[in-house]
């Protein structure tokens, strides 16, 4: 028996089996998500180095801004998002269905993703990479975003190249919808520990249906988006499960806690969808 409180004839190993002290979910730092920003613009960098505008054209003032030398952005009626050419996108990894699939080139399945169009590409990938990804790295850790920022770019590419067979694709645009896709499983798999339900849900539906209408431009990739969207989708169920509120990890149970009030760490319905994420995730 354990000591007991004065004027009191509970035992205080007993109150703790009552009530455990709640667990704070562990922060991380993000660093990954912003080291693939930086990776992204550094590719940007190189990708105008190599393009080299003022020697492809007769005039180089033809540029824009050739104050720049060799990363001087293409004439706008050749790129009007401010970048290279079509030939140098083609060169470093974009994505051609031909070259993937008669000639083996699988890399540019995920080369492509590093690859972007222009400045203004680039910019709005980024900023909606770092405003997405940075709390979800927080609230997870680098490895499962990581993993589910490679694979949704991955699954992007495959829809893309299956889609698009008379053009060229660059962005990381598969993978952000990869993050939002994860954003919307999580919710639904975590659904018993959110406050405001509907509320979170609604909001997250309007947020990606903008972005998926944001798709339909012409000259944009939407199916890149659909498959980043889908990946993404099926790996937060696998990747972003949460214990179920109560739970106590066994680390951080009191002494004399009974362990027969405790709850199991996931629900029966937490279980299944991660079964039939990862079964269609194979099968996709």
């Amino acid at each position: 028996m354990g000591k007991k409180r004065p004027g009191s004839s509970e035992d205080v190993e007993a109150a703790w089996a009552v009530e455990a002290p709640p667990q704070q979910l562990e922060s991380w730092v993000a660093w990954l998500v912003p080291t693939f920003a930086v990776a992204s613009v550094v590719a940007f960098a190189y990708t105008m180095y190599v393009n080299d505008c003022p020697t492809l054209h007769t005039h180089p003032s033809d540029c824009v801004f050739p104050a720049l030398g060799r990363f001087a952005f293409e004439p706008l009626k050749v790129n009007h998002l401010l970048g290279p050419n079509y030939y140098t996108l083609d060169r470093l990894g974009a994505l051609d269905y031909k070259k993937v699939v008669e000639e083996g080139e699988g890399w540019r399945l995920l080369a492509c993703t590093w690859l972007h169009a222009g400045v203004v590409h680039l910019l709005a990938n980024m900023l909606s990479l770092l405003f997405i990804g940075v709390r979800l790295e927080q609230e997870f850790g680098f490895v499962k975003i990581g993993i589910l920022y490679i694979l949704s770019g991955f699954g992007g590419s495959l829809l893309s190249c299956l889609s698009i067979r008379t053009n060229i694709s660059v962005g990381a645009s598969g993978a952000l919808f990869g993050l939002l896709g994860a954003i919307l499983s999580e919710l639904i798999i975590n659904w018993t520990i959110y406050a405001n339900k509907c509320a979170a849900l609604l909001t997250l539906v309007v947020v990606i249906s903008i972005n998926l209408a944001v798709g339909m431009i012409p000259h944009v990739d939407s199916s890149a988006h659909i498959g980043g969207f889908i990946t993404g989708f099926l790996l937060g169920f696998i990747l972003l499960i949460r214990p179920q509120f109560g739970w106590i990890n066994r680390k951080h149970i009191p002494p004399g806690y009974d362990m027969q009030l405790g709850k199991p760490k996931h629900k029966v319905y937490q279980y299944l969808l991660w079964i039939i994420a990862l079964v269609l995730l194979i099968i996709g």
